[in-house]
């Protein structure tokens, strides 16, 4: 169970004064295991040394943890690089099928038709009309092979083609000094990028995997693919895409898990 429920803001915090929590503890929070932040499982024991208050009382232990979690975010955005590329694989490497994950079981997964889904628009956008999949499909695509990684430990190289996510974006007119882009998907989840991420070369719209339509246990009609972040960063099954300045939340994070959550 996540340790605390986040605030519907990444932001800082009112009246929190990062440095004056972390000065003292930068060796320490260095120790702290990356994957426990960003699941939010910081050691209670850790917290009271960097707050100095009281584990029992639950409402300042989470408001600890919100802005350790805020602060988090912050420091893997201004670490990120926008123009270094992640590492890239050799076919050999290419797991077949790709590892099938979601909150619930392969054997729940519903098809979507794939004659009336469309690809909806929202937000800071110009050109708002939606995509069908075979619209979507004729536009030119790349391919990577890279490494998807999940917050649970386990990971897989993987073989995926699809349309680069920027042009995209400059095709549909969005305005990309927006801060996110948000996405809807037929299942129920959701979830949200920076836009740095999204302007990403290797960050695409997967519509193949192995030379393959993606099938429906992994995302059909398409997924977002992008080696920058964690595997609950890339939604499946998308059915709508939002840019805006409004934080848009995820279904994780919106339960406790890191926002930024990148690799």
């Amino acid at each position: 169970m996540p340790l605390y429920t986040p605030k519907r803001s990444p932001h800082r915090p009112e009246g929190f004064d990062g440095k004056a929590l972390i000065g003292p503890h930068r060796d320490l929070l260095h120790d702290i295991n990356r994957r426990g932040v960003l699941r939010g499982a910081v050691s209670l024991g850790a917290l009271t040394l960097l707050s100095g208050c009281d584990i029992s009382n639950e409402p300042h232990l989470q408001s600890v943890l919100r802005a350790i979690s805020g602060w988090n975010d912050r420091v893997q955005a201004w670490l990120q690089n926008p123009n270094k590329l992640a590492p890239t694989y050799t076919d050999a490497d290419v797991a077949r099928p790709p590892r099938f994950n979601a909150f619930y079981t392969i054997d729940q997964v519903k098809p979507v038709d794939a004659a009336s889904w469309k690809l909806e628009l929202a937000g800071q956008i110009a050109d708002k009309a939606p995509w069908t999949k075979d619209a979507l499909y004729a536009l030119p695509s790349e391919t990577q092979i890279t490494r998807h990684i999940c917050v649970e430990g386990w990971d897989y190289i993987g073989k995926w083609s699809g349309v680069p996510l920027r042009p995209f974006l400059e095709r549909i007119g969005a305005d990309l000094k927006a801060r996110y882009v948000g996405f809807r998907c037929f299942d129920g989840y959701y979830g949200s990028i920076d836009m740095a991420t999204a302007l990403h070369p290797q960050t695409i719209l997967a519509t193949h995997y192995d030379g393959q339509p993606v099938e429906n246990p992994y995302g059909f009609p398409i997924r977002l693919k992008t080696p920058l972040k964690l595997g609950f960063k890339q939604p499946k099954w998308i059915t709508s895409m939002e840019v805006t300045n409004v934080y848009p939340g995820g279904y994780w994070e919106d339960g406790g898990y890191n926002w930024f959550s990148g690799v």
